[in-house]
């Protein structure tokens, strides 16, 4: 007997631009386990404009009723992060299960509340660090943990975005300049790529670090206001990892010539290579396909990635919304299963505070120390 579908509630569905349509509904329709069921945004007419365009049978302005609609099993929140934390709570009331992009929060005392009340949800919470689930990350990681480079000795990161190359910034992504929304390079940027190296390679022991201002002023290229860029746009980070490596990464936006991610790790054996090939190079580590390079006589070369790690057969490798249909298909075995495999909202609070302890280290100029 075929499984019963798990029903989904899109929240920040907007019917023409943004990461639920550009992502999370490609993923969803090409997985046989889910179909949407209702969707969210803040204007009736939009919120009809969404259920017709995506096959939704139910269009919603307020959160709270969709969470609570018997027929939403899994509320998806897609929205600007400042409004996080109100939804959430609202899906985790309706008893419902959650996933939510990343960043969890705006800070990491507003996930660390989210993430103790999930705990008593009784339901399941994922978090968007989907980056883990790209086929070339996952097989990094069983590389390693295999032995095959032996021991690590260090890991090296560069990782450009192009957003902000230019005096111009589009209106929907102004809000992420202001570092009191939480959204900024750090977050994003940041927390994606440093996510999918811990992922591989275990945490961090200590760190230094350094954020700065390198752009301080855009224009919105809609309005032609002028807005001030508060949020840090270049991050150097320094750390030593539990296991004895140690790191070096520069993560930065506003990379004029190919913006892409480069993850180099060496070990006392060989070396591997995470990187950018595709279109979604210029977006970040979690976005677009990714190769991997090992290494061989002394020189690098590709590395074919066996197909069981690619599981989301039904969307294209290149596919911005790949990684996130990668995610999505463990989490509906999560649901099914009763098994939490995928990043919860305790994963998210540990990042939160790992970025914490970068801000420190930059506002300091001290070394952090984070146990392990």
């Amino acid at each position: 007997m075929e499984a019963k579908k798990i029903r989904v509630g899109i929240i920040g569905a907007s019917p023409d631009r943004g990461w639920a349509a550009r992502a999370h509904i490609p993923a969803l329709l090409a997985l046989p386990d889910y179909e949407i069921a209702a969707v969210g945004t803040s204007r009736p007419e939009s919120a009809r404009a969404a259920a017709r365009l995506f096959g939704a049978p139910y269009a919603f302005t307020d959160a709270r009723q969709l969470a609570e609609h018997p027929e939403v099993d899994l509320v998806v929140i897609t929205v600007k992060v400042p409004a996080h934390a109100g939804l959430i709570e609202a899906a985790l009331a309706a008893g419902k299960h959650v996933y939510c992009e990343w960043p969890l929060a705006r800070t990491s005392s507003e996930a660390e509340a989210l993430a103790k009340t999930a705990r008593g949800a009784g339901v399941h919470h994922a978090i968007g660090l989907q980056a883990r689930y790209a086929p070339a990350v996952a097989y990094a990681r069983d590389l390693i943990a295999d032995g095959r480079l032996g021991r690590i000795t260090s890991a090296t990161v560069h990782a450009a975005r192009g957003k902000g190359a230019g005096e111009q910034i589009p209106a929907w992504a102004a809000y992420t300049l202001d570092r009191d929304n939480g959204a900024g390079l750090l977050e994003v940027a940041g927390g994606h790529t440093l996510d999918a190296l811990q992922h591989v390679l275990g945490a961090f022991r200590e760190l230094s670090a350094e954020l700065s201002v390198q752009r301080s002023c855009y224009t919105v290229a809609e309005t032609g206001e002028t807005v001030e860029a508060t949020s840090p746009d270049h991050l150097l980070l320094s750390a030593t990892l539990v296991d004895g490596g140690v790191v070096s990464a520069h993560i930065h936006d506003g990379k004029v010539t190919e913006a892409r991610t480069r993850l180099e790790i060496s070990g006392t054996e060989g070396d591997l290579a995470v990187v950018s090939t595709g279109a979604g190079g210029p977006a970040g580590i979690q976005i677009g396909e990714l190769g991997l390079r090992g290494s061989s006589n002394g020189t690098f070369r590709d590395l074919a990635v066996p197909e069981r790690y690619r599981w989301a057969s039904g969307i294209a490798p290149d596919a911005e919304g790949f990684n996130v249909a990668q995610l999505y298909a463990r989490l509906a075995t999560d649901i099914r299963t009763g098994s939490p495999s995928v990043p919860g909202f305790d994963a998210g609070l540990r990042l939160h505070r790992l970025l914490d302890a970068i801000r420190r280290s930059a506002e300091t100029g001290t070394r952090q120390h984070l146990g392990g």
